[in-house]
């Protein structure tokens, strides 16, 4: 995975989680593990044999998929190869994010298809999200003394956790604390991705609805 660019508030803001949460659902040593279903990958930077593009029946077998990386990758898991998935500063990514709104319209594209359309699974994720990282930030200002201690116990694990991952960016430690905003916008932005899916505006690229209803 190409080091993404950090230099605007809301890239600073808002990549370092992408990463974060990009992880969580395609832990590397998952990728790598034969014996894990796990698939992942990174679009911008993708290095793959010919041979096992031919074994997978090439490039066809993705043309109906929009998270097209992973699903390449899953093929060529799914055929008995061998993928693997790494970061590096060594190699940039050239897109920048100067606004929320580009960050959001990048997520909505695509986070109900990671759901697979699946409202049980939306519910889930937006239950789940709510639970770990929104509601100890919410507790830590409670004014019961048996609560507060242990949301703020809660919060500073969260943060310790997403620590590696802003010092990965190179981002002042302030940025940490921060995690829970981030995790808030990406919830909105995986209900918006599920609300436009249902109002036939799904998949949007370059004017396109890819995910048509």
């Amino acid at each position: 995975m190409v080091l993404l660019k950090a230099d605007t508030f809301a890239e600073r803001l808002l990549i370092p989680p992408f990463l974060y949460f990009f992880l969580m659902l395609y832990p590397p040593k998952w990728i790598a593990d034969r014996n894990v279903r796990t698939a992942g990958a990174a679009g911008g930077c993708v290095l793959l044999r010919r041979a096992a593009l031919e074994r997978i029946g090439g490039l066809v077998v993705i043309r109906g998929e929009l998270i097209d990386d992973c699903a390449l990758a899953r093929a060529v898991k799914n055929s008995g190869g061998k993928i693997w998935m790494g970061l590096t500063r060594a190699s940039r990514s050239l897109r920048s994010y100067e606004t929320v709104s580009e960050i959001r319209d990048m997520i909505a594209r695509t986070a109900f298809t990671q759901l697979h359309y699946s409202t049980l699974l939306l519910l889930g994720t937006l239950v789940g999200m709510a639970l770990t990282f929104l509601l100890p930030v919410a507790l830590t200002f409670s004014t019961d003394i048996r609560v507060w201690p242990l949301a703020l116990a809660a919060w500073c694990l969260m943060t310790a956790s997403f620590l590696p991952t802003a010092t990965f960016y190179r981002l002042h430690p302030i940025w940490a604390p921060l995690m829970p905003l981030a995790a808030l916008f990406y919830t909105y932005a995986t209900l918006l991705s599920a609300v436009r899916y249902w109002l036939g505006r799904g998949g949007q690229w370059k004017g396109r609805a890819q995910a048509a209803k």
